[in-house]
């Protein structure tokens, strides 16, 4: 593989915190070396970090210290979701009981 077909590492961090603003913050963003920072970092905190190709190229060009624009709402729900199931032993119940609520 020639170092033109090399697909250069992206990674990029969002926040949410209720009491600073109606959406989550994109707090960090990166390619190469930056990118590899922010998940060294995320891994020594024990953040979870989950894989999404398309949301990291969106989130690229958001500004940092912004809040997620809305289009991208669902993507990033869907991201907490993850977040909540890998903190919390019992939240496929939880979930499960949001979504079936959400349904009717």
């Amino acid at each position: 593989m020639s170092s033109s077909n090399k697909k250069v590492l992206k990674a990029a961090a969002i926040k949410y915190d209720k009491k600073k603003g109606r959406a989550p913050k994109l707090v960090a963003k990166g390619k190469g070396e930056v990118a590899q920072k922010i998940i060294s970092l995320a891994k020594e905190n024990n953040l979870p970090i989950r894989k999404d190709e398309d949301l990291v190229e969106l989130l690229s060009k958001v500004e940092l210290d912004k809040e997620v624009p809305e289009n991208l709402y669902k993507a990033v729900a869907e991201v907490f979701v993850f977040v909540y199931k890998m903190t919390n032993k019992d939240s496929k119940t939880i979930i499960e009981d949001v979504k079936e609520k959400s349904e009717t």
